[in-house]
């Protein structure tokens, strides 16, 4: 009998964080990650703090991916969420390092003080406000101060055109790089107009209208390398965590969903004086061009902080 006793009343075995099982039903508790979402947790590693270890995970769900990043002590009894800086970098080094800007749509003055790289939808109606206040008032305000870099993230799952129009847009931007935001302001301003099934003859006609090469477009379209591209700038913008659109990084400073002109204008002033007495911008290195680009425009890679 008093063995039984024992028996209840003894301690439940102690989990570790080294076990990948117990980590992932932690943190699916902790996240509220549920059955549906795929988790992989990685294995442990070397952090850049002493005597603890990283962790990486990353949770999938259809086409929606993030990646956290945890700090484990080396006994696996404690689990700390959170982010580690160097003081002596940027804190968005990371993020910085993993942005490429080059040969992407851009807008405003090269080796400008702010960088920001814009992760969008044509289809998203908040990338429709966001890309109309930027292209209406942006560099209006700051007619110096900023560089603009679009990024292509198109939402297939639920928006069936996005993925078109993204291919179009490169096709547009590899054959006269300054149309390409004639596109950008076309394809929002109709949004509502337009579907899947009337996509390419509308696209035709605007096309046509700017005095664009259809035949080219149209084997650009088709070829699969304007697509690949697509799809390089959507991989890198899930490696940044990026979920939804818009998603805008300010000079390495992640901000999803949309943001009024205002609050914008507030962040792009904040970062521009931090550059000017900080002297952490630098200039953009180097003007890059591409094969099959005609008059290709100036593509700083954003300075590395």
């Amino acid at each position: 009998m008093a063995g039984a006793v024992a028996a209840q009343t003894a301690p439940a075995p102690r989990k570790s964080a080294f076990d990948k099982a117990a980590f992932e039903a932690y943190i699916r508790h902790l996240l509220l990650y549920p059955k549906e979402v795929k988790v992989t947790v990685g294995d442990p590693r070397p952090s850049e703090v002493p005597n603890l270890l990283e962790v990486s995970t990353r949770a999938e769900a259809g086409q929606a991916s993030e990646e956290r990043t945890f700090l484990v002590s080396k006994d696996g009894s404690k689990i700390i969420r959170g982010e580690v800086f160097d003081i002596n970098e940027n804190p968005f080094k990371k993020d910085l390092d993993r942005l490429k800007t080059e040969l992407n749509p851009s807008m405003g003055t090269p080796g400008a003080p702010v960088v920001i790289a814009l992760f969008s939808d044509f289809q998203c109606q908040y990338c429709k406000q966001e890309g109309e206040a930027l292209r209406r008032d942006l560099l209006k305000t700051f007619p110096t101060q900023v560089r603009v870099y679009f990024k292509d993230f198109p939402l297939t799952q639920i928006h069936p055109w996005a993925m078109p129009a993204a291919v179009a847009g490169r096709c547009v931007f590899r054959q006269k790089p300054a149309a390409f935001w004639d596109f950008h302001d076309w394809a929002f301003a109709r949004q509502s107009e337009l579907t899947e099934q009337n996509f390419d003859a509308r696209f035709d006609e605007f096309a046509r209208t700017k005095g664009l090469d259809t035949a080219v477009l149209k084997a650009c379209r088709e070829g699969g390398t304007a697509r690949r591209e697509v799809e390089r700038s959507m991989a890198e913008g899930r490696a940044l965590g990026v979920t939804s659109t818009p998603t805008l990084f300010i000079n390495g400073r992640k901000i999803g969903g949309y943001l009024p002109f205002e609050n914008l204008k507030q962040i792009v002033e904040f970062e521009a004086n931090y550059q000017s007495t900080a002297r952490n911008a630098g200039e953009a290195c180097c003007t890059l061009q591409g094969p099959g680009l005609l008059n290709p425009p100036a593509n700083p890679v954003i300075p590395k902080r």
